[in-house]
């Protein structure tokens, strides 16, 4: 099978996208690497169940777990494609969202279908969840109780973050159907994720790398990172910067200057005492003593599979 993908459709099997790709391999080092960077180690919907952990210890075996079940991720979710476009590709007239359901229905045997369709159901609905119920948590604990109502009582915050996650529930099933006019599901939702990652993730960078930058700086580059992509996204003239470059180099030169201005803005006017973290005792913080091994090798079979998969040929003129 791999043998007849690699004839029919070799450039789909190359890590290196040619001038044409709309995520060419220099990306890796700018946008991209961002967006995942936020996503998989900084965002509350990923990592709330590793702050469930018992121990710093465990969280990290779960993490690093995790991050060695992600290396199958090109069999299970790039391959299926790429056979798709082989099997059906000649056919004229399917749409790359179709691909999967037409794989599912021609190859999988029909009393499995509905075993799968509820594996899928599962998958949606737990992803979905997670978001879900981060979402009502920042809201109840980061807005409602902060800055709302400081006295309310546990039921008053239980409440408040019920209602707000039916109303984000609602919108999201309003909104669902306008992303099926877009051109790549996935490609529209890293654009717009883009807005506010880059960002969240510039401020956290600084503040956990720092100890002198103040408050006021991560506000700003909060404020200025959203409206500057945004503005490079949708607004002209703006939006021919955006336009000279990738849009992930653009994500790339957004996250630099953030960092850098935290950075100026904390030489300028510092804390008027260095931050200090306090442990609140609640579990053990003493880590995994492999756990460093772990995370080299980790990188190591990350760029074994890239280089494996990588045809240097298609850069040249």
């Amino acid at each position: 099978g791999l043998a007849t993908l690699a004839r029919q459709v070799p450039d789909k099997l190359n890590a290196v996208g040619g001038p044409e790709s709309s995520v060419p391999v220099s990306t890796i080092a700018s946008g991209i690497m961002l967006l995942n960077l936020f996503y998989w180690c900084t965002n509350q919907q990923i990592i709330q169940r590793t702050f469930g952990a018992k121990s710093l210890a465990e969280g990290q075996k779960g993490v690093l777990l995790t991050g060695a079940l992600k290396l199958l991720g090109p069999l299970y979710l790039v391959l299926p494609g790429i056979m798709g476009l082989a099997l059906f590709g000649a056919e004229g007239g399917v749409r790359a969202d179709q691909a999967y359901g037409l794989l599912v229905r021609k190859v999988l045997p029909g009393p499995l279908t509905g075993l799968f369709a509820a594996a899928m159901l599962g998958a949606i609905l737990s992803s979905f969840n997670s978001a879900l119920n981060s979402t009502c948590t920042l809201f109840s604990l980061g807005v409602y109780k902060a800055l709302w109502r400081p006295h309310a009582d546990e039921a008053q915050v239980v409440r408040s973050g019920r209602l707000f996650g039916a109303a984000v529930s609602l919108c999201a099933m309003l909104g669902a159907p306008w992303l099926a006019k877009t051109g790549s599901i996935f490609a529209y939702l890293q654009k717009m994720n883009g807005i506010y990652f880059v960002p969240i993730l510039a401020v956290v960078v600084v503040g956990m790398t720092t100890r002198q930058v103040p408050a006021r700086a991560a506000k700003f580059a909060l404020a200025t990172g959203i409206v500057t992509i945004a503005m490079g996204y949708f607004v002209p003239p703006f939006d021919r910067i955006v336009a000279s470059m990738h849009e992930f180099h653009f994500l790339g030169v957004v996250f630099a200057y953030l960092v850098v201005a935290m950075l100026v803005m904390g030489e300028l006017r510092p804390r008027p005492e260095a931050f200090s973290q306090q442990d609140a005792g609640a579990v053990g913080l003493t880590p995994w003593p492999r756990a460093r091994l772990a995370g080299v090798l980790l990188a190591l079979a990350v760029l074994a599979i890239y280089i494996s998969l990588s045809d240097v040929s298609v850069l040249k003129p």
